[in-house]
């Protein structure tokens, strides 16, 4: 497995970035809809910091690292996550092109993204449709547990609303007690 390069992401990026997530959309259907302005997609309002994995000069993987307002989660994923809860950080626009698959680069951007959530303090979960079996395979792989699930407001390819499932990163699990 060869380490790939990740940096932040600059503004510079943001073309190969998207040619990088169309390439992923044709093969995998992610995002499900393709987005009117995947630019504006890629760099939604609460994004707090993106990195990019880089083999040569191409663009392979993307992640971002996302704040949440807590008072709008899941109540159970709050209360996985513990109460009261404080600031939350997410991982969004994950993804790796076919082309780079195989290499680790999900993984290191995981490692990457937790580092900097670790950093700032942060709780760090994230979301994923239940048609997402390689990234729900990669996560729970890498420890990352699975704490609520919940229906979407947008469709699945199926057309029907997505089941969401939602992940606590391995450094938030908390053991359970002896007395259970």
């Amino acid at each position: 497995m060869k380490t790939p390069f990740i940096r932040p992401r600059s503004t510079e990026d943001l073309r190969a970035c998207i040619d990088a997530l169309a390439s992923v959309h044709r093969s995998d259907r992610y995002p499900v809809d393709w987005p009117a302005d995947p630019g504006r997609w890629l760099t939604p309002s609460d994004l707090l910091q993106a990195w990019v994995a880089v083999e040569g000069s191409d663009v392979v993987g993307h992640v971002g690292l996302s704040q949440l307002d807590a008072a709008t989660l899941e109540p159970s994923l709050a209360t996985a996550i513990g109460t009261p809860v404080g600031r939350v950080g997410s991982i969004t626009r994950l993804f790796v092109t076919p082309q780079g698959r195989g290499h680790g680069h999900a993984t290191h951007l995981l490692d990457v993204v937790r580092k900097e959530a670790a950093n700032l303090g942060v709780t760090l979960m994230l979301d994923v449709s239940d048609e997402g079996h390689a990234a729900i395979a990669l996560y729970e792989r890498v420890g990352w547990r699975r704490v609520a699930s919940a229906h979407a407001d947008w469709l699945n390819t199926a057309g029907k609303r997505a089941l969401v499932h939602y992940y606590v990163s391995p450094d938030a699990v908390q053991e359970p007690t002896q007395s259970e």
